[in-house]
C-alpha cells in the first residue's frame, strides 16, 4: 500500500514522522484502556468489563459514524455476523486472560493470531523463521518451565483463545469490509453489543449498569476502541504496509510497559525475551510482506 496523497501536504520529514507518532499512540491508548478495564473486574467481572466496552464503543462510533445506513441494501450479512460475533468473544477471552495474566504477556499471546494468519497464506521456506521465533516466544511466555516466573495456565488458554477469535476476525473482517467498506467496524462492534450485552445482562444482572461503573466503561471503550481505531485507520493510510505492520509489531512492549507503570506488573527477563521473540517474528513477517496489513488491535 503506498502512503496517500493527503500525507505529502505535511511535507519533508513530518509527513513520515507523523503518522508514526499517531499509530504509536493508537497503541498506547488501547492498552491504557486495557489498564483502566482491570479495575471493573472487582466489580463486573472480566465478561461483563468486556461488555461494558463493547457497548460503549457501539454507542461512540454509533454517533460518530452512523454505520446503519449501509445495511437494508442486499450486502450479504454472513461476513458481518461472524465479524461481530468474533471481535466479541476475542475482547471477552483478553479481559478473561487479564484476570491472571500481565497485560505484556497477554497481548503477547494473543499476536499469534494474526501471526498464524500471515504463516498460513506464506509459501516461502523463508518464513519459517519467523515460526521458530514465534514458537520460542510462547515457549517462554506459556507455562512450559522453562521460565522462572509463574504463568497461570488458564489464562495462557483464555489467551490463545483469544488470537484464535482475532485470526476469525481478521478472515471475516475481510469480508464485511468488502461488502460494507468503513462502516463494518461500527457494524461489527453493533453486532458484538447485540449478542453479548444481553447475555452478561443475564449473567450480571443491573450491577452491569452501576452508576459508578458507567463513567469509566465509557472511557474504556473510548480508549480501546473508538480512538485507536480511528488513529490507526489514519496511520494505516498513510505508511507503507509493510512500516504499519513493523510498527503494529512493538504493542506487546507498549502492554508489558503499560502493566508495568500502570498497575506494577513486572515481568521477568525471561518473559521479556519472550515478547521480543513474538516482536521480532511479527516485526519479520511484516517487513517480508507477510503479516495482514488488515489486522488492527482489537
Amino acid at each position: 500500500m503506498s502512503p496517500a496523497p493527503a500525507a505529502g501536504r505535511l511535507g519533508g520529514p513530518l509527513a513520515r514522522l507523523v503518522p508514526i507518532l499517531v499509530l504509536v499512540l493508537a497503541m498506547a491508548s488501547f492498552q491504557l484502556g486495557a489498564s483502566f478495564a482491570i479495575r471493573l473486574f472487582s466489580t463486573v467481572g472480566p465478561a461483563g468489563a468486556a461488555a461494558l466496552r463493547i457497548l460503549a464503543s457501539s454507542l461512540i462510533l454509533g454517533v460518530v459514524r452512523r454505520p446503519w445506513r449501509g445495511l437494508g441494501q442486499g450486502r450479504p450479512l454472513r461476513g458481518l455476523i461472524v465479524y461481530g460475533l468474533a471481535l466479541g468473544t476475542m475482547n471477552t477471552l483478553f479481559y478473561m486472560a487479564l484476570r491472571t495474566l500481565p497485560l505484556g504477556i497477554a497481548v503477547a499471546i494473543e499476536f499469534i493470531g494474526p501471526l498464524g494468519v500471515a504463516m498460513a497464506a506464506s509459501r516461502r521456506v523463508s518464513d519459517l523463521i519467523w515460526v521458530g521465533l514465534a514458537v520460542a516466544g510462547l515457549a517462554l511466555l506459556l507455562p512450559l518451565g522453562l521460565s522462572q516466573a509463574h504463568v497461570d495456565g488458564r489464562g495462557a488458554l483464555l489467551a490463545l483463545g483469544a488470537g484464535a477469535c482475532w485470526a476469525v476476525y481478521i478472515l471475516a473482517g475481510r469480508r464485511a469490509g468488502e461488502a460494507f467498506g468503513a462502516d463494518a467496524a461500527g457494524l461489527g462492534v453493533m453486532v458484538a453489543a447485540l449478542v453479548f450485552v444481553p447475555t452478561q445482562l443475564v449473567i450480571e444482572g443491573p450491577r452491569l449498569f452501576v452508576p459508578q461503573v458507567l463513567p469509566l466503561a465509557l472511557l474504556v471503550g473510548l480508549l480501546s476502541s473508538a480512538l485507536p481505531y480511528s488513529l490507526e485507520m489514519y496511520a494505516l493510510t498513510r505508511l507503507p504496509t509493510r512500516v504499519f505492520g513493523a510498527l503494529m509489531s512493538l504493542e506487546p512492549a507498549v502492554g508489558a510497559l503499560a502493566g508495568a507503570l500502570l498497575i506494577g506488573q513486572h515481568l521477568s527477563l525471561a518473559q521479556w525475551a519472550g515478547i521480543v521473540a513474538v516482536m521480532s517474528a511479527s516485526a519479520g513477517a511484516a517487513a517480508t510482506g507477510t503479516l495482514p496489513a488488515d489486522a488492527p488491535s482489537e
